[in-house]
């Protein structure tokens, strides 16, 4: 017998609203950090910011798609696949054409440092050919790219395909309701990461690791079992997820080459507890959060959470260019990049969500409908 989902989990909108948050923290490190390439760069780096990114990027990311494939089910059963369809590429789909339009240019702009007009920069970077051999990403091009919205593209890409084929998913998983079987989809997870390797520009994961996580969060919402089961296993999920974790980081840090995608044991063993660790935190963090009874509230923050998403990443860099240029130490420019990209994206918002044309073009709802 299949158990029916529950009701909204307000835990479920807290997880999505602290991530989306935490990348402004997140995206405004990048500044700093010796090893990425990000867009503006300032002239001292540090390390540590790697090292602290790998207690986030192994279960942040993985976590909001998980929720995102919760919140595909309820839409799905709400609406049907027609509708379902029909809501994602309004909801997100336009969204993301709008921004990829008029603000994701911004930091390609900067980073190719400017040496023409902003309007002549923009012929470049729309001068795209198609490439389905990337997809979900199949338009291409020398400056061209959808920047920190590679979220957006690969959930609405995930999104067309669950619609496409939920009528032959299962909605009976009650052996994985038997304690300790809810960590079993570790190892699909495990297979991809290991084998196909991760992808730096993806938070460093790999994009169809990301595609496993959000029907996973679809088949968790089929059936109220695996949400008991989770609640039940997650000391368990705890304690595995924390020994794989600081044992793979041991691959990733110390082990010479590219542990992002090299084939050698080391590598290929690192990113398999990479992934078996990430799920099995997601597990913990899922089950912790539902053995509390959490009331609907922060609904500004939970409505913003998609526009903050989308704006905040051109804000991080237009600010990082002129605090970069400070005489100041690192930690000072940190904080004067976060709190004005807190200002300038919650300032926007407000502007955003008081005009109606304005707040469809961006996915803005009303607080109570995030």
């Amino acid at each position: 017998m299949v158990t029916q989902p529950s009701a909204r989990r307000p835990e479920l909108d807290l997880i999505r609203t602290v991530v989306v948050f935490g990348l402004i923290f997140g995206h405004a490190a990048l500044v700093f950090d010796a090893d990425d390439d990000f867009y503006v760069k300032n002239a001292d780096t540090t390390s540590i910011t790697t090292i602290l990114a790998g207690f986030v990027v192994i279960w942040a990311m993985p976590a909001l798609f998980l929720v995102s494939g919760v919140a595909a089910f309820h839409s799905l059963r709400k609406r049907g696949a027609g509708g379902f369809v029909k809501d994602r590429l309004l909801r997100l789909g336009l969204p993301l054409v709008v921004a990829v339009v008029t603000i994701v240019p911004i930091p390609q702009w900067i980073r190719s440092g400017m040496t023409q007009s902003y309007w002549a920069f923009l012929p470049e970077f729309f001068d795209v050919h198609l490439n389905l051999a990337d997809f979900p990403f199949v338009l291409d091009g020398e400056h061209f790219e959808v920047g920190h919205l590679w979220f957006v593209v690969m959930l609405v890409a995930w999104s067309l395909i669950l619609a496409a084929t939920a009528r032959w998913i299962p909605s009976d998983y009650g052996f994985l309701a038997r304690r300790g079987f809810v960590l079993l989809p570790f190892v699909p997870i495990t297979l991809i990461c290991a084998l196909f390797g991760l992808e730096q520009e993806f938070a460093a994961w790999s994009r169809w690791a990301y595609l496993l996580f959000f029907l996973y969060g679809y088949v968790v919402a089929a059936d109220d079992r695996l949400r008991a089961a989770m609640r039940r296993d997650a000391p368990l999920a705890a304690l595995i997820g924390g020994v794989l974790f600081p044992v793979g980081a041991i691959g990733f840090l110390l082990v010479p080459g590219d542990p992002m995608t090299d084939m050698v044991p080391a590598h290929v063993a690192a990113r398999a507890l990479y992934g078996a660790a990430s799920w099995c935190l997601c597990v913990a963090i899922l089950g912790f959060l539902d053995r509390r009874t959490w009331t609907e509230q922060g609904g500004y923050l939970m409505a913003a959470a998609l526009f903050v998403y989308i704006v905040h990443q051109p804000v991080v860099v237009v600010a990082a260019y002129h605090v970069v240029r400070w005489q100041a130490p690192i930690p000072v420019k940190y904080a004067a990049i976060v709190a004005v990209s807190f200002a300038v994206t919650l300032a926007a918002y407000e502007i955003v969500r008081r005009v109606p044309y304005l707040r469809e073009l961006f996915g803005v709802r009303q607080a109570g409908r995030a």
